[in-house]
């Protein structure tokens, strides 16, 4: 072999060596690159917007620190093409996830779910203000008319009242979910539930409609947040209704003072109208005071066999009933001795 030939030869296997060095090289690179930690922090969201590519990704992953400029990303996802599905939407990262782990969940498409929770009890007033602070949750309904409203959520056209239709619960999301689809869907569920329980009521009850056993439910309710003690409640209220005696509740005087609520009911509040004074109105109010539970509907439904027609606070969280004004007269006056020591 002549000189020529051995230099020629020496420079193609130097160039396959320098081509083998450069990618085992980048091969490592990517490796490294794909198995990086890239989640420092407890906890992030990242938000991949609707039609995401390589490049809009790669810059994301730069903007949110994730990535530095100059990595092999285009190469690394040219090598994993595995790795470069990505659905729209918002992710939760979690400490120690890796590239990969973090471009497998965007190919998964396993948003972040968020919870939302409405307690018992609790009025629409209220579920306004938790939805202003939810994370993640887009509102449209402040400032809404009230029509409107109702006709978003798809409500029935005969009601005319928001008030009460709501299942209290709690509430999972994804990210840019309305607050008005969370109420549709909470709205859906007291309608299934209310309609369940009307078809199994018992029979003999006072009430005209099933919007008024909701009416009666709410303000079990607001009396008692004893399991036990639900269906004594509805006893008392039905007892007063079949008798044609004011219900005399003070949660209706409080819903009715609204904003002029000052803590305490006073005198005056007890004898001054208002369409939800029960010490003022014959028979229920004319919504609901509250969004009841599920057991309070049942309450309302299937009320205790008594002859109660009073109760009063115990001292001890629940509450003592009594069948004539006399024993419900000695129950007050136990209970202030109490309530002075």
């Amino acid at each position: 072999m002549n000189e020529d030939k051995k230099l020629v030869w020496i420079a193609f296997f130097a160039l396959l060596i320098s081509a083998g060095a450069a990618t085992l090289y980048i091969m490592q690179s990517l490796r490294g690159l794909e198995n990086n930690v890239v989640v420092k922090q407890d906890e992030m969201l990242l938000t991949v917007p609707a039609g995401t590519g390589r490049i809009a990704m790669e810059q994301l992953l730069i903007k949110n620190n994730l990535l530095k400029q100059g990595d092999y990303f285009q190469i690394l996802l040219k090598v994993k093409p595995e790795l470069s599905q990505f659905k729209a939407g918002t992710y939760r990262l979690t400490k120690g996830m890796t590239l990969r782990d973090v471009l497998l969940l965007i190919k998964s498409g396993k948003e972040a779910q968020f919870t939302i929770r409405f307690i018992e009890g609790s009025r629409l007033s209220d579920w306004q203000a938790i939805f202003d602070k939810a994370p993640e949750l887009k509102i449209v309904a402040n400032g809404m008319e009230s029509d409107k409203l109702r006709q978003e959520i798809g409500m029935k056209p005969e009601i005319t009242h928001l008030e009460g239709w709501f299942a209290p619960d709690t509430y999972h999301y994804t990210a840019g979910t309305t607050d008005i689809a969370i109420l549709k869907r909470a709205y859906q569920q007291m309608e299934k539930t209310l309609e369940e329980e009307w078809l199994k009521r018992d029979s003999d009850l006072p009430y005209k409609s099933a919007y008024e056993m909701l009416i009666m439910a709410s303000i079990i309710e607001k009396e008692t947040g004893i399991d036990a003690e639900r269906t004594k409640v509805a006893s008392v209220f039905v007892n007063r209704l079949k008798r044609n005696m004011r219900l005399q509740t003070d949660p209706t005087v409080i819903y009715g003072l609204g904003d002029k609520y000052r803590g305490t009911i006073y005198r005056s509040d007890l004898n001054g109208y208002t369409p939800y004074n029960t010490y003022q109105i014959d028979g229920l109010p004319p919504t609901p005071i509250a969004m009841p539970s599920v057991a309070s509907i049942k309450a309302a439904a299937h009320p205790a066999d008594t002859r109660y027609l009073y109760f009063v606070a115990d001292g001890t969280g629940g509450h003592k009933f009594s069948t004539t004004l006399a024993e419900h007269n000695k129950a007050v006056a136990q209970y202030r001795r109490l309530q002075q020591r």
